[in-house]
């Protein structure tokens, strides 16, 4: 060891006090104590030469295990050769030889003061240590000092008594060395490194464990790599390697179960650590160095379990290592590491196979205790293939939790391991086919592909089969291989012979994923439409849905109509594998045609019947589904959540999206946020309603990074991205760019059209389109896009889309007759979902009402439009009445803050499922967003119903309605 010694003041005055007593004449007996490495031997020599400075002969000894066969070796050492012991040997009378010895000291004694320093005397020869305890019964009276280390550490096998267990405590002053506390540590770091950071001393502090050899060896090998270079977490980093010497050295010390329990507990937390959702891996907590008594017990139980030794004992280590600082209680309580490179050090030099025995044993100790099944799964992580049944239950166990939770990377991982396993060809098929799935899911589409391919060459059952061949096809369509994807569902109709239901699935799939190129689209649709009219029950429920979808978007079928077709084919038997496309299909229409209750039921039952750890054309359209009735609902928080984290849309967005949010108030800074990153795809449906949804909210320069992450002009062709031209154009159109907006929406327009997709049901681009003629100068222009709108909107036959359609023919029209379609487009609105359309109406028919004179029922118009914006937070709309109000010289009243009218649309319906006595992840569940999302709306409708405790929403909702 090297450096300074630190916080050894009370040793160094002992020792120098008992030295004076020596030179005075009377002799003592210390024994120094201490762990291995907290500087016993350090002391001694700094004993030593203090000693010699005040005139006393000083006699050494260091102990060693190779001397224990000789009798008297280290007082040989002491007292330097003597002759008439030159052929001491085992088995002669020690009570004459330790005669003979000790009166050679008092010979030199009575030259001179003596020190007599011996190190590590647990190590001595038994005969050694006999004389030793017998020198500490007479050295009083001798100017003799006897200062004598020992090492003094818990180990899991008991050690031998101490060298003065027998003696009198009178007889004996022991000092036992403490570990080092951080502020020490930190002085000997700062001392080495003087301009280190704070934050890079207290890494230093905890690899140091207050254990000065070890710290002291950490610096000698950090000499390499200052700060700024961070501590490393590996003793890769390391050189020379002190410091995983200093710790192998350690470990030897403790004895073999010791140092296996050591290895055991540091291979158990790693593979915690490096459990894959943890996305830091946080140091363990700071002093005190004590643990809860229930993680600690824990722990103790599992490694003794783990390693055959007594759990007591173990349970006493972790105790005795805590109080040196090797081992701090994490966030848990459970005893860890100080640092994740003591940890490394541990591990270091322990053979693999050896690391692969201690986690199965672990993960089997787990097992019998009754552990998380994720916490059993890590370990056989490490484990290495073991050929038991049971490993490869608690790994499928695994994953099926890991994606209850919403942690698809470690399901993947856990699929991984599985796949080591000896499985036969059929079970080797399925986990395959989930963990490309997952595998794509989570953004690693490289991988995923290959591992469903090779899925689909193994032998399989028809289902299985079809169900690799539907995640396949999932995978290649999302990647823009649209043919790719139909050709590898089509060649699968030849092996489905027998499995009639099995072949409608794998049509219907084809003719949904076609949706993403216009080509395949039309030949699919054809195909569909040919075999319908000849055999209807080839194409079967599904295909025959899919039909009713497609001439809804043709412009060729009524609201009414489509909702009757499809509420009886949802009445027939479907294929489990087919009905989600079913279910799918019929929520896409009953939401376009205002049902979106019933839509959101049909998606509920959709999603319940999919496996999320499978990837399934129909999960995304689902979730789309339900963004598209968010969208109508003019619910931005959760259009806006969908396309970020939810720390992000608060430190974005703010908290709220609800009522009462000012322009001014609103977060609008050019700070990076995750939507700078340039997007590697197309924009998707999610896209397009977040990026409508920030437009609408006020959120003009998030809008634009947003809009800004896509280069459409290399954009793969798919209706998504025809949607997202009619958001950027909506965008363009807030921000003055009539030119560009109009180009957007004309795009859109001649894209939809060439996919067969008239009816405004999907984007009413028209309408837009219109608005810019009209804002270009072009009325005639203008009123033939409304007016095209309007006749294709009578044949959908909704409120929405038909007061959609005439409020812009309103707008362009102008005069009496608009206003006429104005009064005629709000009435249908009323009845509608879309408030964001109302609003939009009130503020059409508020104008023109304006303009042909009548001011008082303009300003009722207006102020109702603002007050509506400001419940549903649409704060663009919000500007445009206030706008218009102060034009026609009124204010507008100021709508609630408080009491049930100020809630916002999602505020209210999260507000009365907490009424109804649904728990928060209930709500979030049933509405498909996140708890986050429930607890902020909560929180939101606390304050705004003036109350405190979810008890007391029902009555506050009650008390207002």
């Amino acid at each position: 060891m090297t450096g300074p010694l630190r916080e050894r003041e009370e040793a160094h005055a002992l020792l120098a006090a008992e030295a004076e007593r020596a030179r005075a004449g009377g002799g003592r007996f210390v024994l120094l104590r201490g762990a291995t490495g907290t500087g016993r031997s350090a002391m001694l020599e700094a004993a030593a030469a203090h000693a010699a400075g005040r005139g006393l002969r000083v006699l050494r000894a260091r102990c060693s295990p190779e001397d224990t066969a000789v009798p008297f070796a280290a007082v040989l050492h002491l007292l330097g050769p003597v002759p008439e012991f030159a052929d001491l040997a085992p088995g002669l009378d020690d009570r004459g030889s330790a005669a003979r010895l000790w009166r050679l000291l008092r010979s030199y004694a009575a030259r001179s003061p003596v020190l007599v320093a011996v190190d590590d005397v647990h190590l001595a020869d038994e005969a050694s240590r006999r004389w030793l305890v017998e020198a500490a019964r007479r050295v009083d009276r001798l100017p003799v000092l006897v200062v004598a280390t020992e090492r003094s550490q818990y180990d899991i096998d008991p050690r031998p008594a101490g060298l003065t267990h027998a003696l009198s405590p009178s007889l004996v002053r022991t000092h036992t060395l403490a570990p080092l506390t951080d502020t020490a540590a930190a002085t000997l770091v700062r001392a080495a490194f003087p301009t280190a950071p704070d934050d890079w001393t207290a890494d230093c502090v905890h690899a140091g464990a207050g254990n000065p050899l070890l710290l002291h060896a950490l610096l000698d090998d950090l000499h390499g790599t200052p700060p700024p270079s961070p501590v490393p977490d590996t003793c890769a980093a390391l050189y020379p390697g002190a410091y995983p010497a200093a710790v192998s050295w350690w470990l030897d010390t403790t004895g073999p179960t010791t140092a296996e329990t050591a290895r055991t507990l540091a291979a158990l937390e790693q593979a915690d650590e490096a459990h894959p959702h943890r996305r830091t891996h946080p140091r363990p907590q700071a002093p005190p160095r004590t643990v809860a008594p229930a993680p600690l017990a824990t722990t103790a139980a599992l490694l003794a379990d783990a390693t055959g030794a007594d759990p007591a004992r173990v349970a006493g280590w972790l105790t005795a290592m805590t109080r040196l600082g090797l081992l701090r209680a994490d966030a848990e309580g459970r005893p860890r590491y100080a640092h994740p490179l003591l940890r490394d050090a541990v591990l270091s030099g322990w053979p693999g196979a050896r690391r692969r025995a201690a986690h199965l044993a672990v993960a089997e100790a787990m097992l019998r205790c009754g552990d998380r099944v994720d916490a059993v799964a890590r370990q056989l992580l490490g484990s290495g293939p073991v050929g038991l049944p049971w490993a490869l239950r608690v790994l499928r166990d695994a994953v099926a939790v890991a994606v209850h939770q919403g942690r698809p990377d470690d399901a993947v991982v856990y699929l991984r391991r599985a796949l080591a396993e000896p499985l036969p060809d059929d079970l080797r098929q399925r986990l395959l086919t989930e963990l490309g799935s997952l595998e794509y899911a989570s953004a690693d589409a490289p991988a995923g592909l290959p591992r469903l391919a090779e899925a689909l060459n193994l032998p399989a059952e028809p289902r299985d089969r079809v169900r690799t061949a539907l995640a396949l096809g999932t995978a290649l369509a999302g990647r823009g291989e649209v043919r790719a994807a139909v050709e590898v569902l089509r060649a699968m109709e030849d092996g489905l012979s027998g499995h009639p239901e099995l072949v409608r699935t794998v049509r219907t799939a084809s003719a949904l994923l076609s949706d993403q190129d216009q080509t395949v689209r039309r030949e699919a649709y054809r195909w569909l439409t040919d075999t319908a009219r000849r055999s209807p029950e080839l194409v079967g429920a599904t295909g025959q849905a899919l039909l009713v979808r497609y001439a809804a978007t043709a412009g060729a079928s009524s609201a009414k109509a489509a909702m009757a077709r499809l509420r009886t084919l949802l009445t027939e038997p479907a294929e489990p594998l087919a009905e989600p496309f079913l279910l799918g299909t019929a929520a896409a229409v009953a939401q376009w045609a205002d049902e979106l209750d019933e839509a959101e039921g049909l998606v509920e039952r959709g999603l319940a019947g999919q496996r999320p750890s499978l990837l399934h054309p129909m999960q995304r359209a689902l979730h789309d589904v339900l963004l598209d009735i968010a969208a109508a609902r003019g619910d931005y928080t959760r259009l806006l959540t969908e396309t970020k984290t939810e720390t992000e849309v608060e430190a974005e967005f703010g908290a709220e999206f609800g009522a009462g949010a000012d322009t001014e108030t609103i977060p609008d800074t050019d700070t990076e946020t995750a939507t700078e990153t340039p997007a590697t795809g197309g924009p998707t449906n999610a896209d397009a309603h977040a990026l409508l949804a920030l437009v609408e909210t006020g959120r003009a320069a998030q809008a634009r990074r947003l809009a800004a992450r896509f280069d459409l002009r290399g954009a793969p062709d798919s209706w998504e991205l025809n949607r997202f031209l009619y958001a950027r154009g909506i965008l363009r159109l807030s921000e003055g760019d009539t030119t560009g907006a109009l180009h957007d929406f004309l795009e859109c327009g001649r894209r939809q059209a060439a996919r067969a997709v008239l009816s405004p049901v999907v984007t009413p681009w028209r309408s837009a389109a219109a608005r810019c003629r009209l804002a270009l100068g072009s009325p005639r222009e203008a009123i033939a896009l409304a007016e095209e709108e309007l006749r294709l909107a009578r044949v959908w036959d909704t409120p929405r889309t038909v007061g959609r359609a005439l409020r812009v023919l309103a707008r362009a029209t102008g005069g009496r007759r608009g206003l006429e379609l104005a009064e005629e487009s709000v009435a249908l609105l009323r009845d509608s979902p879309a408030d964001a359309d109302l609003i939009a109406a009130l503020l059409t028919q508020g104008r023109l009402l304006s303009t042909g004179g009548d001011r008082s029922r303009a300003r009722d118009s207006l102020r109702e439009a603002a007050e509506r914006a400001e419940r549903l937070g649409a704060v663009r709309l919000r500007s445009r009445a206030e706008e218009a109000l102060r034009a026609g010289g009124a204010r507008r009243t100021t709508t609630a803050h408080t009491g049930t009218a100020s809630l916002t649309g999602s505020e209210r319906r999260i507000a009365e499922l907490a009424a109804a006595g649904r728990t928060n992840t209930e709500i979030a569940d049933l509405l498909h967003i996140a708890r986050r999302t429930v607890e902020t709306h909560l929180t939101s409708a606390y304050r705004k119903l003036g109350i405190r405790r979810r008890g007391q929403l029902g009555e506050a909702l009650k008390g207002e309605a």
